[in-house]
């Protein structure tokens, strides 16, 4: 992949900075952070009208049809301001699957509106007992010629309140087969409960209580449904990754600042050569997470392979590390205030947590790689 940056991609690159600047401050993603869906629709607005949630999306949807490295400049430029919402998991995730669906019919009512700003659809497959592994469904669907109906329960649905439909995992009644299914919000029996997460996001429990759908609410089945659905989350490992770097390169800017203006001994902190090289260890595990995420740009690329999921896998672990790294050192470099909550240092420390477990854990991704090398 040509990793070079074009004019049009430095202009939105530069248009994000701008916005972040002005319109998405600290004190207005506080405000944003402590809804109850961690969502502002007008934020999420303005964001469509640049064009970010329909930037991969096919033109016949609406969208713009950039590639990956598009979407690493987007995202790590949204990482600097902490800007999230459902911006992957609607924007990257659902819309994967979406463009895998067999009706044509569905592709036009949803992807548009997706690509728009107009429409928010995430994926909701997590439920209780069953962490990262995609066939521990409780979820039961009865397929019959006349509809479908799902029974069940989905947990930490990321931007689950703030969502107008779900795509669904669910175990088809009388088989072992799987399928995804396109759930209104508005559905009789659908229930939903939103919170907000440590780093502010926004998730959802879903309760699905005899929910009745057209067959054509049926997304993907048989043997491939949660192969793609893996494909789809692999798919948000990326931005992610991109996102990451975003928030550790602003982390880092930010602790900068405050050694220089700090000061101990009639001296500023930054002059100090041991905060100087803790400095320098942050900038160098910064520079590791970026190189991972270009790796993981690159992956997407390659497709849905073992070789896609074993670079996806390398640069989601490298990148967790790096941010809990940067957060912990940043954390102590502010001393007692970095604490606090009055600093944004802690917002950024949170997110970087958050990272680890999102997609995976360090640990599933060590595994996964490790049988992936054992195989090739």
């Amino acid at each position: 992949m040509d990793f070079l940056i074009r004019e049009e991609q430095q202009l939105l690159v530069d248009s994000l900075r701008k916005f972040i600047e002005s319109r998405y401050t600290f004190a207005n993603r506080r405000v944003v952070a402590r809804k109850q869906s961690g969502f502002d629709q007008d934020v999420w607005s303005a964001l469509a009208d640049m064009g970010i949630q329909g930037l991969t999306l096919p033109a016949e949807y609406g969208g713009f049809g950039e590639n990956a490295h598009s979407q690493l400049l987007v995202y790590k430029e949204l990482g600097r301001g902490l800007v999230t919402g459902p911006l992957i998991p609607s924007a990257v995730m659902a819309a994967t699957l979406l463009q895998a669906c067999d009706n044509g019919e569905t592709k036009e009512v949803w992807l548009p509106g997706m690509a728009s700003g107009q429409k928010i659809v995430v994926p909701a497959y997590q439920e209780v007992r069953g962490r990262y592994n995609l066939d521990q469904v409780q979820t039961r669907a009865m397929v019959s010629e006349t509809g479908v109906e799902i029974c069940g329960a989905k947990q930490l649905v990321w931007a689950g309140g703030a969502a107008h439909a779900f795509i669904v995992s669910a175990r088809m009644a009388g088989s072992e087969q799987f399928g995804l299914f396109l759930v209104e919000r508005d559905r009789a029996g659908v229930h939903v409960v939103d919170y907000p997460t440590m780093n502010g996001d926004g998730a959802a429990d879903i309760r699905l209580e005899s929910v009745r759908l057209p067959r054509s609410s049926m997304i993907r089945s048989g043997p491939g449904a949660l192969e793609w659905l893996q494909y789809a989350i692999d798919q948000g490992i990326a931005p992610l990754c991109a996102h990451a770097v975003g928030a550790m390169e602003r982390l880092i800017e930010i602790t900068i600042e405050f050694i220089k203006n700090r000061h101990q001994f009639k001296k500023p902190l930054a002059s100090f050569q041991a905060l100087q090289h803790r400095i320098a260890d942050m900038l160098v595990q910064k520079e590791l997470a970026l190189s991972m995420a270009y790796v993981a740009a690159d992956a997407v690329s390659v497709g849905e392979t073992e070789q896609a999921q074993k670079m996806l896998s390398a640069a989601k672990i490298m990148c967790a590390n790096a941010g809990r790294f940067i957060g912990q050192q940043a954390v102590q470099l502010h001393g007692g205030m970095g604490m606090t909550d009055e600093l944004e240092v802690g917002d950024y420390f949170k997110h970087m947590t958050m990272l680890d477990v999102l997609f995976g854990d360090t640990d599933f991704h060590l595994t996964r790689y490790s049988r992936l090398m054992e195989n090739a």
